[in-house]
């Protein structure tokens, strides 16, 4: 699960609805040009948590703490014990988002991160026992939002990195996960290369999920392709 970059974080931004408090807002800037002040990542660490603290604290604003976490131990932390510190802050954050907002994909995606990273800097062992929490939080993601790009990235590196004993497989073919990137490259104007997944759904040879291709994936596979029309 080390293939959980910051890229994701980044990823995640893109499909949030920002709102809230100005800490909220200056995350938001933050995250794509953080190289230029680094030590910005530990201001607003330090300004979240101090606003996570309080009981009222809303969704946005423990989204927010999720992500300064993940990021603070990826980019900042210099110690295994900063890390951890770091992702169990993150992941108690995304957990209380959870329950505030069941509902909220961008909650089950930084509560996955947040566990993933935290199990792994753990170690192995520690990792693989926590593998169901997080793929169950990359899928409920999903669920929530089939269109939520960080979520696909987050269930791709869980198969490329867990070894295959543990339930790793990179061969998985999760159909459904393509017509969620093709949904998704739609709304960014990438019709060329949605079309391309919508394809490679109609013509998988080994599903992971034979049902579920033959009675929904396809289908609406077929359905999206005949809205494109000639569309490039």
């Amino acid at each position: 699960m080390r293939a959980l970059l910051t890229a994701l974080a980044l990823l995640a931004v893109v499909g949030t609805a920002w709102a809230g408090s100005p800490l909220v807002r200056e995350l938001q800037a933050l995250s794509t040009r953080y190289n230029e002040n680094p030590e910005k990542i530990d201001e607003l660490k330090a300004a979240l948590e101090k606003a996570g603290e309080s009981q009222a604290a809303d969704v946005d604003t423990l989204l927010a703490l999720a992500q300064v976490c993940f990021m603070y131990g990826d980019v900042r932390a210099t110690t295994e014990d900063e890390k951890l510190a770091a992702y169990d802050c993150g992941r108690h954050a995304a957990k209380r988002a959870v329950e505030l907002a069941p509902r909220s994909a961008p909650a089950q995606f930084w509560y996955g991160a947040n566990t993933g990273r935290w199990g792994q800097t753990k170690g192995i062992m520690r990792a693989l026992f926590l593998l169901p929490t997080v793929k169950e939080a990359m899928k409920t993601a999903l669920a929530l939002d089939p269109g939520y790009a960080p979520a696909y990235a987050l269930g791709g590196s869980i198969y490329y990195e867990v070894p295959s004993y543990a339930g790793g497989d990179l061969d998985r073919r999760y159909t459904n996960m393509r017509l969620g990137l093709a949904r998704t490259l739609l709304k960014k104007g990438h019709t060329a290369d949605a079309r391309r997944e919508l394809e490679a759904v109609l013509g998988e040879k080994a599903p992971s999920n034979p049902a579920d291709w033959a009675v929904k994936d396809v289908p609406q596979a077929k359905a999206i392709l005949a809205t494109l029309g000639d569309r490039s």
